[in-house]
């Protein structure tokens, strides 16, 4: 299932909600690099539980370095919406519904959780250089083992596209980080600079599937070893 937020989206591409396209890395948006990554986080309900609130309070990207500054926090409200979902084979098996009205949500300590169209500045560092990226959250995943969000980037980010980021746990109660992401520079400078933009995407993505490894306290190991399950560009 996936909400989304029914208000203008305010981000600079026009695939919204194209990571979770089974196709993605076959057939990406137009002009864009598609990739998807995968890599085992942990064990268990606890985990689970903890992975996804990691997740909606920002510590995968603060543990990867990234400073993070939420620009807003708007509450679920009526003019929200449960759209239509879909099977493995593209048949509609939900509804498109109302939301019901909600409180901004908080964790048990007392941080915000991230909601649909929370807007944030990502803060980035590489060589001494540091540059904002702009983006605001266009979904939510919830269903009962895979939870995650996907935001979009927003005027100022030096890319344009779309990240997604999935926690799921399997049938033997592995729990796993999913990473799916389309993008391409921005503006003609930072197309001069595509190289470059693609080593410090996969070395910020490599930090990500480290993150919550971190966050658990737990030392890196095999079980997270990421998993590049293949990058396209059309």
């Amino acid at each position: 299932m996936r909400r989304a937020s029914h208000q203008p989206s305010n981000v600079t591409y026009g695939a919204i909600g194209g990571t979770q396209a089974d196709d993605l890395l076959t057939y990406p948006p137009t002009g864009f690099r598609a990739a998807h990554y995968r890599t085992r986080i942990g064990h268990g309900d606890a985990r689970f539980e903890a992975a996804v609130e990691q997740l909606r309070t920002w510590q995968l990207h603060k543990y990867s370095g990234i400073e993070v500054q939420v620009d807003e926090v708007p509450p679920v409200d009526e003019t929200s919406y449960t759209p239509v979902g879909f099977d493995q084979a593209g048949k509609p098996v939900v509804p498109a519904a109302p939301v019901e009205t909600a409180e901004i949500e908080y964790t048990a300590d007392g941080a915000q959780l991230a909601t649909p169209g929370t807007t944030a500045t990502l803060t980035l560092k590489a060589l001494g250089i540091r540059w904002q990226a702009p983006v605001r959250v266009v979904f939510f995943v919830e269903e009962p083992h895979r939870r995650g969000l996907a935001y979009g980037t927003r005027d100022g980010h030096p890319l344009t596209g779309e990240e997604s980021f999935v926690i799921d746990q399997t049938d033997d109660g592995s729990v796993w980080l999913d990473i799916r992401l389309f993008w391409r520079p921005s503006t003609w400078y930072w197309w001069a600079a595509y190289p470059g933009l693609v080593v410090l995407q996969r070395m910020y993505v490599k930090r990500y599937l480290k993150a919550l490894v971190v966050a658990a306290d737990a030392a890196p190991s095999t079980d997270a070893t990421p998993t590049d399950l293949t990058s396209s560009v059309d």
